[in-house]
């Protein structure tokens, strides 16, 4: 045992990995429904590793850190532009207005049970569930007028607060929202979002906020026995078929025993052999209506393809998915492709005709190869498969949001500055958001943003948790008790008072009104209950806006927290 410890403090890169690979297997255990997280299952097994008092150079947390909020601020830089356009301004200022709640609760709970600025700002990451506050309270506290000591005293505190307050800001969140926001907001949660659904367009009896997804697509062969097809054009089938709300497509045609690709002005005669594209259940309520179904293998035998679009066309940004079918991207050059997902901030998000499309949103779009590039051309940019990053775009970034950070102003004689955590946060944003525009430079694929994200946080935490070891068992003995009541309060209050915002202030319906109060809190785990709750996917419709808002905004309390408390 004497060999490890001493092995670990000449190599504490070897204790970070070790730590980092627990905390991800702790972090996995379930208890019930709950699962501890990485983030949490990280800090404690890096509490335990510190025991062993290993010294790490702050530099390396440093590093980590820097790419993990970068990476957050690129994923939500589209979404939260969007919120400070016209239509996404309510959901914007809701975020803003529940994010200084949650700032003045921490604060006043703080003052009353005299806290220092490492607590409070513990509270403020643990209670709020947003782990990189610990990043940006740290070098807000390094930039402080006090001893070495002092600074040390306040570092090491944060992560005792955080431990403590964390399991109930996570599960807490999650059963305020979905268990009793509903009886606050006194509804029906699931007949609701069903009205809502109706009222968007949704399809009736299928399972509530994914009907559209749900379906499933084909290509069958059928030879033309029905008068009302002879001598019709392409184009004028699908119209037809449209007018009655039907998207059929006749993807290629038999005649003369030849197999031609159909266009929009290709003629349909009485024997002719169409390979047709529709949703299933069409195909077995009307298929008849064409004529006889056949096995031609040879006419189905064509590419198809699934692809991910990433919208970037202006025309495009604002529009429904009703306007978008109804256009010449949706009915002439979009011919026989179907909309699968729709993806907004790495969210999927439900659809129906009225949902709206924004720049950035990723469709999951499937069909012939040839329809499906027509398709993207138009739209935007074809998200394929990559393994490389555009780590120009990203280390520019970073350092250019550093670099704004570092600059300091001196207000009163004191220096004040954002830090170089909350300047790359910023840079994340706006390199995030020229992405969502210009798709020719800055990709970072998803595998690799989840490592920047995951990794860069955890990372960053495992070295918390081994420095502030030998400190936290003793904080605590001192202080636990008071820590996890303030935690509850700090916790409750803030979504209390987000969920009647929504409900009299901004008149969100109670789906929405829901969602958006765990996107101000950055908790998906309570954003899939609420979901469970509503039997409908609906919710996510007040998640990404808020999510985007109040994940800038909680992160930049992280050094407000410590300047009021100081």
């Amino acid at each position: 045992m004497h060999w490890l410890v001493e092995t670990f403090r000449h190599y504490p890169e070897l204790a970070i990995f070790l730590t980092l690979a627990l905390g991800y297997w702790v972090g996995k255990f379930k208890f019930g429904s709950f699962t501890l997280g990485a983030v949490t299952g990280t800090l404690l097994v890096g509490v335990l590793i510190g025991q062993m008092k290993i010294a790490i150079s702050p530099n390396v947390k440093s590093v980590f850190f820097l790419m993990f909020l970068f990476a957050v601020g690129y994923g939500v830089g589209p979404q939260f532009v969007r919120g400070l356009k016209s239509d996404g301004v309510p959901q914007a200022l809701f975020a803003v207005l529940q994010c200084l709640v949650s700032l003045l609760t921490v604060f006043v709970v703080a003052k009353f049970l005299g806290f220092n600025a490492g607590l409070a700002a513990g509270l403020l990451s643990g209670s709020q569930t947003i782990s990189a506050v610990l990043g940006v309270a740290t070098d807000a506290i390094n930039r402080l007028g006090t001893s070495p000591e002092e600074k040390e005293a306040l570092i090491n505190a944060m992560p005792v607060a955080y431990a403590v307050t964390y399991l109930f800001g996570t599960a807490g969140s999650a059963w305020l929202l979905a268990s009793i926001g509903p009886k606050i907001l006194r509804v029906d949660l699931p007949a609701e979002c069903k009205k809502l659904e109706a009222k968007m367009g949704g399809w009736g009896d299928a399972e509530a906020g994914v009907a559209s997804a749900a379906k499933k697509f084909d290509v069958r062969a059928y030879r033309v026995t029905n008068e009302r097809f002879n001598n019709k054009t392409v184009a004028e089938l699908e119209a037809n078929a449209l007018k009655q709300e039907l998207r059929v497509f006749i993807e290629r045609i038999r005649h003369d025993g030849r197999i031609s690709d159909a266009e929009p002005g290709s003629v349909v005669h009485l024997g002719d052999t169409v390979a047709v594209l529709a949703r299933i259940e069409l195909f077995i309520q009307r298929g008849h209506e064409i004529g006889e179904e056949v096995d031609d293998k040879e006419l189905l035998d064509f590419p198809g393809e699934v692809l991910d679009i990433v919208i970037t066309n202006k025309w495009v940004d604002g529009k429904t998915l009703k306007q978008l079918a109804e256009s010449e991207i949706g009915s002439a050059k979009g011919r026989g492709v179907f909309l699968r997902k729709l993806t907004r901030v790495g969210l999927e998000m439900p659809f129906t005709p009225a949902t709206v499309i924004n720049r950035g949103d990723v469709l999951q779009v499937i069909g012939p190869k040839r329809g499906v590039e027509r398709v993207a051309a138009e739209l935007g940019y074809a998200d394929r498969q990559t393994n490389m990053t555009d780590m120009v775009f990203v280390g520019i970034g970073i350092v250019l949001g550093g670099l704004v950070g570092a600059v300091a102003i001196n207000i009163g004689g004191i220096p004040i500055s954002l830090s170089t955590s909350a300047g790359t946060l910023i840079a994340g944003l706006i390199f995030g958001w020229l992405r969502s525009v210009y798709r020719t430079f800055g990709r970072v694929p998803e595998p690799a943003l989840w490592m920047m994200n995951s990794v860069g946080l955890n990372t960053f935490i495992a070295v918390v948790g081994i420095t502030s070891g030998p400190a936290f068992i003793t904080g605590l003995q001192k202080s636990g008790l008071s820590l996890f009541l303030s935690g509850i309060v700090a916790t409750t209050v803030p979504l209390l008072i987000g969920i009647l915002l929504g409900k009299y202030v901004f008149k969100f319906h109670p789906a929405i009104t829901l969602g958006a109060a765990a996107g101000a809190r950055t908790t998906t785990a309570a954003l899939g209950l609420i979901q469970d709750a509503a039997k409908s996917k609906t919710p996510a419709l007040g998640y990404t806006v808020t999510y985007a808002v109040g994940n800038t905004l909680l992160i930049l309390w992280g050094l407000v927290i410590v300047l009021l408390m100081t």
